[in-house]
């Protein structure tokens, strides 16, 4: 076999367990074998439509099968997945598609009518008449040689100048930062991972399902969140393995049989996007779960660091130690080298953005990773994210950069001018207010502004709130003064 890179996987697994369950999705169990025979067929299907080593496949859905076998097919083929965020607004969803050049679209039933109208030289749907063409497909893998080097996928990630940014993951990335979850997440080949959190996100596909996949687990893959159905998920396939963010973990003991529900089966918690509230790690400390809370980003694959349960209460709003094939260090500031920006190095780090070599070089310093987060690092090596200086809203677990939405609302003939900060939110941990100054002579309501937005951005990054002001604080230069409009705007209502 030629192909060294993720999309071999399914051949690998199917030799090796054939007859245990991949997947189970809707009420249908799915063999390694089976996957990888659609996988398999369908990667034929894709050459006959052109596809080629380095062209750029996407996928529009929700978390279903056909995401990971148009995902392990692109990687038969030598070919480039680019995940696409359903949450999106249309807009949006076309710059991704035109910066990537994705010359396929394989799209799920709910979004024909996008498909039909977009760019794309040949959409895909998923449904009875691809069915119908993979039957007439060979089961046999193309034989594509794919190196550690070549590009996997590139996932968007909303960028600080109000565009979308494509993180260039290579095979070898992938590979290494499973290899790290492996090695310290403690996944076992018998493990069932249940993932109701959406695979085009990089912690979902990269920390969660893809070891889950190499290790040889069983894949539970709802299209949907619910509190209640993941209880009873839990109980009836006996889940080993759970993937959520603080939100929904919360939901989850909201719930009013948490306390009775049978979590016995439960061994691994993981947790990303923020950092577990205390009194949530006593909630489930109670049925005796512990959380393993994850650090990191796109551009990382995306793990940097971990904490494991035992330290999650004496170490309280920590990042954890790096993950063992990666490696960060601190630039000091003002003197202090246990204080200052968070670089990263490891073979989980990407090759940099897509087509943007300005915004790659700054990325990177002498091949370290600038995370743009400013970190602490105690006297036992554990890292605490202190602060952000890439502005970033972290939301239910989603990146929301308030540039991107300042670009909108100027569009808005009242805006004179604004800002968007985060004020705290219990239910999403932060949510993004916009503080806007209305332009001379202008007149109107914060719902109207706001519901101007409607359509244009991802709903999650629509302003919770926004309140108007009379003059926004500026340095010299023009830059917006974000702690001062933080410290005037940015307590919760």
């Amino acid at each position: 076999m030629r192909n060294h890179g993720v999309g071999s996987w399914t051949a690998r697994r199917a030799r090796r367990t054939p007859h245990r369950l991949a997947v189970i999705h809707d009420g249908v169990r799915i063999t390694y074998a089976e996957l990888h025979d659609r996988t398999a067929r369908l990667a034929h299907h894709l050459r006959h439509l052109g596809v080629r080593p380095g062209d750029r496949v996407a996928f529009l859905g929700p978390n279903h099968p056909s995401f990971l076998e148009t995902f392990f097919a692109a990687g038969q083929l030598g070919a480039v997945f680019v995940p696409l965020n359903t949450r999106l607004a249309e807009p949006e969803l076309r710059f991704c598609l035109a910066d990537s050049g994705a010359s396929v679209l394989v799209h799920t039933p709910d979004f024909e009518h996008f498909a039909r109208s977009c760019t794309v030289p040949r959409p895909v749907a998923v449904g009875s008449g691809l069915d119908k063409d993979l039957a007439a497909c060979t089961p046999v893998s193309p034989d594509v040689p794919v190196t550690h080097a070549d590009t996997a996928i590139i996932m968007y990630t909303s960028g600080t100048t109000g565009r979308p940014k494509g993180a260039v993951l290579s095979h070898g990335n992938l590979i290494w930062n499973s290899l790290n979850t492996l090695v310290d997440g403690e996944f076992a080949d018998g493990d069932v991972t249940l993932l109701s959190a959406p695979l085009f996100h990089t912690a979902a596909l990269n920390m969660t399902c893809l070891p889950t996949l190499l290790k040889g687990g069983t894949l539970v893959l709802e299209e949907t969140f619910s509190p209640a159905r993941t209880l009873d998920l839990v109980e009836r396939l006996l889940v080993t393995v759970m993937f959520g963010v603080p939100t929904m973990f919360q939901q989850i003991s909201a719930q009013p049989r948490f306390a009775d529900a049978d979590l016995s089966s439960l061994r691994i918690l993981l947790c990303g996007g923020a950092p577990v509230p205390q009194a949530l790690i006593r909630t489930y400390q109670q049925r005796g779960l512990g959380f393993i809370q994850g650090y990191g980003m796109t551009e990382t694959s995306p793990g940097v660091c971990l904490l494991d349960a035992e330290h999650a209460l004496d170490k309280p709003g920590s990042a954890g130690l790096p993950h063992f094939f990666s490696d960060i260090r601190i630039v000091g500031h003002d003197g202090d080298a246990s204080r200052g920006e968070l670089l990263v190095e490891g073979p989980n780090v990407m090759s940099g953005y897509w087509n943007l070599p300005e915004e790659t070089a700054a990325a990177f310093d002498d091949g370290w990773f600038r995370s743009g987060d400013v970190a602490h690092v105690d006297e036992d090596g554990y890292v605490t994210i202190v602060d952000r200086t890439k502005d970033m809203i972290i939301s239910g677990g989603e990146n929301i950069y308030p540039a991107e939405i300042e670009n909108v609302l100027y569009e808005h003939p009242a805006v004179g001018d604004c800002a968007v900060i985060g004020v705290r939110d219990e239910k999403w941990g932060e949510v993004p207010r916009a503080v806007v100054v209305l332009a001379p002579g202008a007149v109107a309501s914060a719902e109207d502004i706001l519901a101007s937005l409607d359509g244009r951005l991802a709903r999650y990054k629509i302003p919770k709130s926004l309140v108007f002001t009379d003059a926004l604080p500026r340095s010299g230069a023009g830059k917006l003064l974000k702690p001062h409009i933080r410290d005037n705007f940015g307590t919760p209502s």
